[in-house]
């Protein structure tokens, strides 16, 4: 029986349609019985996907910003966008465990078509703004690394394509592979380079406080809600509610719960990584250009270029230069396949997987690549910011519809969000969206 049909959840109005991802779609085989770490193994692997889109470059450089002009204040930021994510995402594995869709089948199915035909549209400016920051990110890795020109570096991202439809003919797995082995160089990277700076521990627990100056102060707001939208990444949600349905976990309740139980376990666990590597970079920067006086570093090149006479040592800008490219690779990979899901899920497009996958690249990086060739290095870091903020922008609109679809019982059915994870989940919608309405108050303002 069809999970997404009308006869199990009579509050969808039509069947689901194509699964999600349907090339890898329940590919992966999961244990029915064993120890619970055999069990929980199979699910292991998506949430680090996730976890990707939580430390693209994006993230760097409001966290270059944020660490040089304000030291560890904003570590508080970091802290509480990554506990809103942790909370989001597992409405997204619960969505699409519980119901069978992914959040762009669900829009389509729950909305008028103009409503729906919006939020795509606000779904691809997301992920055109999520691979400006990409493509950017892993240009300039290329250029710190090996000398290759912006122009160029652009043009190779483009091949991520290829090398996602090479891993996925392995299977799955070598996607996930590929993407944990990278996250476990990035660790390594900032590890010893935060080793290297020697911050003030003192001063990191404290930036863990909150502060009222980050609401008032405008220039703290603005990279503040740069930080939101660079954690919490609207494509992100649309991802992963497709990506879990690559585990064939089965159709009865217990099934699902259990698989439930092991998604919510691997993304909580992935975004506390991501925690660890965003706060790496703020330290980083508060440790090094803040406590230098260089309070205004935004540019990832320029970051590159003083933390070498800064931290006395050669070996720093390179390991900078490796953990931005393995940051730029993987996000450019899960990018794709969020683009995917997006078009597919609320289009119902179908296409050849390899077709599907470059029309869906194509449609992000033509537009990005233009951005960044026009702009080159100079002023990539404001760039970079701005993507990010309009990330934020944007994300009430997967949001919203992500925690009306969990709270509903008639689409959810046994597995509907408990009342106080509703509760929760909305006082983050909202927070979000405060905060939007106040920063372009603050932008009209100014502007005025």
């Amino acid at each position: 029986m069809d999970i997404g049909s009308n006869e199990v959840f009579p509050g969808w109005r039509r069947d689901r349609g194509d699964a999600s991802l349907t090339d890898v779609h329940r590919s992966i085989p999961v244990a029915r019985s064993g120890s619970f770490w055999r069990r929980a193994f199979a699910f292991i692997g998506p949430g680090y996907l996730v976890a990707v889109g939580y430390m693209d470059p994006g993230n760097w450089a409001t966290s270059l910003a944020g660490g040089s002009r304000f030291g560890y204040t904003l570590l508080i930021v970091a802290l509480i966008s990554n506990i809103m994510a942790i909370v989001l995402q597992s409405l997204c594995a619960r969505l699409a465990i519980g119901s069978g869709r992914d959040l762009a089948q669900a829009c389509r199915d729950a909305f008028p078509r103009p409503v729906a035909w919006v939020l795509w549209l606000m779904a691809e400016i997301a992920i055109v703004a999520t691979d400006i920051a990409e493509v950017i990110g892993t240009a300039i890795g290329l250029n710190l690394l090996f000398g290759i020109p912006l122009e160029i570096g652009v043009v190779i991202t483009a091949l991520d394509v290829f090398l996602i439809l090479y891993l996925q003919r392995l299977g799955f797995r070598w996607v996930e592979a590929l993407i944990i082995t990278l996250l476990g160089v990035i660790a390594v990277c900032f590890a010893v380079q935060v080793a290297l700076a020697d911050p003030n521990w003192g001063e990191v627990i404290r930036g863990f406080a909150p502060t009222t100056e980050i609401v008032t102060n405008p220039e703290m707001l603005y990279l503040a809600l740069g930080i939101l939208g660079a954690t919490v990444m609207p494509h992100n949600l649309y991802l992963h509610s497709g990506i879990v349905q690559t585990r064939a976990y089965g159709e009865t309740l217990p099934e699902k719960r259990e698989a439930l139980k092991f998604a919510t376990i691997d993304s909580t666990v992935a975004l506390m990584f991501a925690l660890l590597i965003n706060a790496s970079i703020l330290i980083l920067a508060a440790a090094t250009f803040h406590a230098a006086g260089n309070t205004t570093v935004a540019e990832i090149g320029e970051a590159h270029n003083l933390l070498s006479p800064l931290l006395g040592l050669a070996i720093a800008p390179t390991l900078f230069g490796i953990a931005l490219l393995c940051c730029g690779i993987n996000s450019t990979v899960t990018a794709t396949l969020a683009g995917q899901i997006v078009m597919e899920g609320f289009l119902k497009i179908r296409l050849a997987p390899w077709l599907r996958r470059l029309t869906t690249r194509a449609i992000a990086i033509i537009p990005a690549a233009g951005v960044t060739i026009w702009f080159g290095q100079q002023g990539t870091g404001q760039l970079l910011i701005l993507t990010q903020v309009v990330l934020s922008l944007q994300l009430s609109f997967a949001v919203f519809p992500l925690v009306m679809f969990t709270a509903d019982k008639k689409k959810m059915g046994a597995l509907v969000a408990p009342l106080w994870l509703v509760v929760f989940a909305s006082v983050i919608a909202v927070i979000i969206a405060a905060l939007n309405v106040k920063l372009l108050v603050d932008f009209g303002g100014a502007l005025l």
